[in-house]
């Protein structure tokens, strides 16, 4: 960690009141690094901090701690230091806080805010949860095509210094819509006298004011950029979205699907966080369901009571078959919903997909079925557990192995595709989901080809 204090030095000079000293040695902090070592301190040595700290650092040190970390904090700051690091806020920033709070401690909060960064944060809000408008900040530099970029340049100077980047200028007509968005590099390289219509900017799709914040992922990731508009329905220019911002949503939104692909509710908040009796009723829920589907086995193993009686050995492989199908499916699930997310797959790709893995199941089924098959006839060879027909078991296991692996490529591929079909999430068509599926129905097939195979023979 950069910085020349050490957590007991920190501590030493809180107690010795040394406040100068306190506020010179963290002058010499990231802010991101600051932020990680509040979040080690107790709270009111984390108020203390912020007290010495001069507003604009606490801001920015504030702007990345956890949401409930913020949360407390404020509780427990002075209304006086917290309107100042509210108001120092970046506007989006602000909003992610501000959205995760009750509404009666927002309105107080809001009447902390000087009357500019009260209309920002007001007009923040007022937008769909989990829509662009959240995310983006109304900083930003606009320029017009008939300047020359030595006007652009001296407009940077004077007005720049509030914006959240300066790495795209965008230029916009009388009325203020967005017409280009042109690099800064752009203007540093040109001759002072060039007018900016002459520039070539390389505007791609702005980002819709209402579109979600899973779609500006998308659109970062297509375009590889670093910030990107926001217009409203007429193209006007409203604000900027940065990439820390979609960031945050991309690692938000995976968390969320590796929780529901693992059977459990999205936490939303960090785990040590979650209180025990939530964690409890978030995995239970999916548990019990699951079980529920496990007794289905149960109920299906008892339709073949009489072929397990009279061939006890086929009992002896129904953990393998079940447990290659359920594997076979969860392999097939976690590959599409992962697909589906990068948006490498979409909905009309569904019988491409279906192609790909009946072919990749039988495939992976006979890999599998040569083992088991070459397995049980070398054991054959020197035990008779199997009896005088282990040829035969060997052949049922195999043809077993072939037809309950298909089976659960094709179940776990094809899942995700009906899911997203019904509007639903397909990160719900979870791994132990689908074993759980396909161990039922494995069962079935498993038994129906030992009751041919094995007709006249063991049955």
């Amino acid at each position: 960690m950069v910085g020349k204090l050490l957590e007991p030095e920190i501590r030493e000079m809180i107690a010795q009141r040394d406040f100068n000293a306190l506020r010179t040695g963290f002058l010499e902090w990231p802010p991101a690094d600051l932020a990680e070592l509040l979040t080690d301190l107790p709270q009111e040595e984390q108020v203390i901090i912020f007290r010495v700290l001069p507003s604009s650092v606490a801001a920015d040190t504030f702007e990345y701690l956890d949401v409930d970390v913020q949360t407390r904090l404020i509780h427990a700051m002075g209304q006086e230091q917290v309107a100042a690091i509210l108001n120092e806020m970046s506007p989006d920033d602000r909003t992610t806080l501000l959205e995760e709070l009750p509404a009666n401690v927002v309105s107080q909060l809001l009447r902390l805010l000087t009357p500019r960064e009260r209309a920002v944060a007001q007009s923040l809000l007022n937008y769909p949860e989990s829509s662009v408008g959240r995310l983006m900040t109304p900083n930003f530099v606009s320029v017009r095509e008939s300047w020359t970029v030595a006007q652009v340049l001296d407009h940077i100077r004077r007005h720049g210094a509030d914006s959240e980047t300066l790495n795209v200028i965008y230029v916009v007509d009388e009325a203020g819509h967005l017409v280009d968005d042109v690099r800064i590099n752009e203007f540093l390289l040109k001759p002072l006298e060039t007018e900016v219509r002459l520039l070539h900017g390389g505007k791609v799709p702005p980002l819709k004011v209402t579109d979600l914040e899973s779609e500006a992922v998308e659109i970062f990731r297509k375009y590889d950029r670093t910030v990107l508009p926001v217009v409203d329905s007429d193209e006007k220019l409203l604000g900027i979205v940065t990439v820390d911002d979609v960031l945050d949503v991309a690692v938000e939104e995976t968390t969320e699907d590796i929780q529901k692909l693992g059977a459990v509710e999205a936490l939303d908040e960090p785990y040590l966080d979650v209180s025990l009796w939530k964690l409890v009723r978030k995995r239970a829920v999916w548990l019990v369901v699951l079980f529920v589907g496990e007794m289905l086995t149960a109920t299906a193993m008892g339709v073949f009571e009489e072929q397990i009686a009279r061939a006890v050995v086929l009992a002896l492989f129904v953990p393998l078959i079940i447990s290659s199908g359920g594997n076979s499916g969860s392999q097939a699930t976690t590959l599409i919903i992962r697909a589906m997310a990068l948006g490498e797959v979409r909905l009309r790709d569904w019988w491409r997909v279906m192609r790909r893995e009946v072919q990749a199941g039988f495939f992976l089924g006979c890999i599998l079925a040569v083992i088991g098959f070459a397995r049980i006839t070398i054991w054959t060879l020197f035990s008779k557990q199997y009896g005088p027909h282990g040829m035969l078991v060997g052949a049922t296991v195999s043809l077993s192995l072939v037809g309950v692996v298909l089976w659960g490529t094709l179940a776990g591929s094809m899942l995700p595709f009906i899911l997203r079909r019904l509007g639903l999430d397909p990160a719900t068509s979870s791994a132990p989901f689908v074993a759980t599926l396909v161990d039922v129905t494995g069962l079935i097939i498993y038994f129906s080809i030992a009751t041919t195979v094995l007709r006249g023979t063991l049955l």
